[in-house]
């Protein structure tokens, strides 16, 4: 069995019908941006920012719109058995997700947190999407993509081990983890602040690598593109005198048969 599958988070299969492969990558980059909204609103709702009734709607709008996904591929696709038993996590998150039960069981709390898993199944599905953006020397796309790992790793490490401080704090401190400097004027004092940290240092590893082969693709690629368009027109120039001699070739295989079938004239021989 495939880590995708065993998590739960298959996706629509590569050999599904294009209309539903279509849709699913249609819907990668909005669940994104709601699903990096839900640390967001946590940090929000406990410093008092938003009121508890925003929080509500927006809550709604997450669980309706992860509804949404689910229930539009599962129509989608052939075997919508095999879909949604791939997509297992995909039910969960749905059924202990509801909003509405939050108000009705202890365990509200520890429902809410259940929408953290949604990080993990999104950036699992566009894993491969996002090493294909970031193998094609895009610059900007890579420091977006740092950039938005920092601000979120700022959050949630004010969540997990609030020796942190303000968000603030905790989005110096991943700077600095993630660019693998290690500073430690901020640094996590309980276990889960420092399992976040370790998976951080890993993940900075793999960010300042990209960053650093995207920007010197960068800062090369002006003249890779010279010599590109220079091997280019050299190809075009060997091809066209390949074709010129291929023309000269049948010109002359076409005379050779006329030159030999003239008669030799003797110069011996007298008219009568």
């Amino acid at each position: 069995m495939k880590p995708a599958q065993l998590l739960g988070v298959t996706g629509v299969e590569p050999h599904e019908c294009a209309e539903a492969r279509l849709w699913a990558r249609r819907l990668e980059w909005p669940l994104l941006a709601v699903v990096l909204w839900i640390p967001v609103q946590w940090y929000l709702e406990e410093t008092g920012t938003i009121t508890l009734q925003h929080g509500k709607i927006g809550d709604w709008v997450i669980w309706l719109m992860f509804l949404f996904e689910t229930v539009l591929l599962a129509s989608l696709v052939r075997d919508k058995v095999r879909y949604l038993r791939g997509n297992w996590m995909n039910l969960l998150i749905i059924v202990g997700g509801v909003p509405l039960l939050w108000h009705y069981t202890p365990l509200a709390g520890l429902l809410r947190s259940l929408r953290l898993v949604l990080v993990l199944v999104i950036l699992l599905r566009l894993s491969k999407t996002l090493r294909i953006l970031l193998v094609r020397h895009r610059l900007g796309m890579t420091l977006a993509v740092s950039l938005g790992v920092v601000v979120l790793s700022g959050i949630v490490v004010t969540r997990l081990d609030p020796s942190v401080g303000t968000v603030w704090d905790g989005m110096w401190w991943a700077w600095v983890t993630v660019a693998t400097v290690g500073y430690g004027d901020i640094v996590p004092h309980n276990g889960a602040g420092r399992l976040f940290g370790a998976f951080l240092i890993l993940l900075g590893v793999v960010l300042v690598s990209l960053l650093t082969a995207n920007l010197s693709a960068f800062l090369i690629g002006g003249e890779v593109e010279r010599v590109e368009r220079e091997e280019r027109r050299e190809d075009v120039l060997l091809q066209d005198i390949a074709e010129r001699l291929e023309r000269i070739e049948q010109r002359l295989d076409e005379l050779q048969p006329d030159t030999m079938a003239k008669p030799s004239s003797s110069p011996d021989s007298t008219p009568d």
